[in-house]
């Protein structure tokens, strides 16, 4: 079993710690779920009375929880604990699952062209095409597909079962889950007497850094120009983005959402789960769209919208959903208005 001190802790990532340095912990744990060989954390103080019962070894807390949290024992104070936790979670990782080592799997097909760098890992039965650049650290997981002339960047890993397509870009310490395929056609056809002909998709797929892309999502190649995510983009599970879409930077997505193609949306934007955006519309810099909202036009300013039926500014929304409400006991008073006319 691995064991941290929490002066190790503290050394890495910083933070006021209240209690014994040397004491170890196993594992982080969630606040209610924790034991003694546990570090959890408290982010919201709404959830500060379950600090008493509390069994964690040590508890992550703001300032402003710090008497409390010290009373049951040792303390970790940070300004902020669910940063604090997110940079712990990375630093743990890094210390106790050690990334693949370098090497190329005797079971991987790797071009003759393909350019490795000597401290990146191909697994096993994964397929690196002709002309492709694998970059320092970067982890190609088993039955993962690199097409030819694709891209992958320093420290970035391919989950087993990705597809990255031909002449597509991955920049460096992006995280692809698996079963993503980046790089498939666009859907593109022109219709002819009843029947629809293939455009062939001519472009690619070109992604920044520091970019996550959940299991199951497919982000598809532009027909003429690329397909484009900036840097920091995070993607979750089975999401589709359309050929020729571009994604400014920072923008967070959640689970099932759909954007149609030649969509532009700006940085720092967050979509909620189940939400659609049709094509060749805009979207402004530090929008935020709420779950399963249909997004039929533009949108200029920043700030919350909401909505399937259609979606507004949030407080129009929600003004028009109370009165949705209200439609069947409105129409119950207008019928007895009119029996007593």
């Amino acid at each position: 079993m691995n064991t941290t001190r929490l002066a190790d802790i503290v050394a890495a990532l910083g933070g006021e710690l209240h209690g014994n340095p040397e004491t170890t912990v196993e594992r982080i744990a969630p606040l209610d779920g924790a034991d003694e060989r546990s570090i959890a954390f408290l982010s919201h103080s709404r959830h500060a009375a379950k600090l008493a019962q509390c069994r964690a070894a040590c508890v992550i807390v703001a300032p402003a929880l710090q008497e409390q949290a010290r009373a049951r024992g040792a303390t970790l104070v940070h300004p902020d604990p669910y940063l604090y936790y997110a940079r712990l979670t990375r630093w743990w990782v890094q210390r106790h699952e050690p990334m693949p080592s370098p090497g190329v799997h005797a079971s991987a097909v790797v071009d003759a062209s393909a350019q490795l760098d000597p401290t990146a890992h191909v697994g096993a039965l994964a397929v690196v095409g002709a002309g492709a650049r694998i970059g320092p650290h970067a982890v190609i997981g088993a039955q993962a597909h690199v097409g030819r002339e694709a891209r992958v960047g320093e420290r970035t890993r391919l989950a087993p079962h990705v597809m990255l397509g031909d002449r597509c870009t991955i920049g460096a310490r992006c995280i692809v889950q698996a079963g993503a395929v980046i790089g498939a056609d666009g859907f593109g056809f022109a219709p002819f007497e009843g029947r629809w002909e293939k455009i062939e998709q001519l472009g690619a797929v070109v992604i920044g850094d520091d970019v996550e892309i959940g299991a199951n999502t497919c982000i598809d190649r532009g027909a003429l120009g690329d397909t484009v995510v900036e840097d920091g983009v995070k993607l979750d599970n089975l999401i589709q983005i359309a050929h020729n879409v571009h994604i400014g930077a920072h923008t967070a997505m959640a689970a099932k959402v759909g954007i149609a193609g030649s969509t532009r949306i700006g940085r720092h934007v967050t979509i909620g789960g189940a939400s659609g955006l049709v094509g060749h519309i805009e979207i402004a810099d530090h929008v935020h769209i709420d779950a399963a909202t249909v997004v039929t036009r533009s949108i200029a300013k920043p700030g919350r919208y909401s909505g399937p039926f259609p979606f507004d500014d949030n407080a129009s929304w929600e003004k028009n959903a109370a009165t949705v409400r209200q439609l069947y006991a409105l129409r119950e008073r207008l019928r007895a208005l009119e029996k007593k006319s």
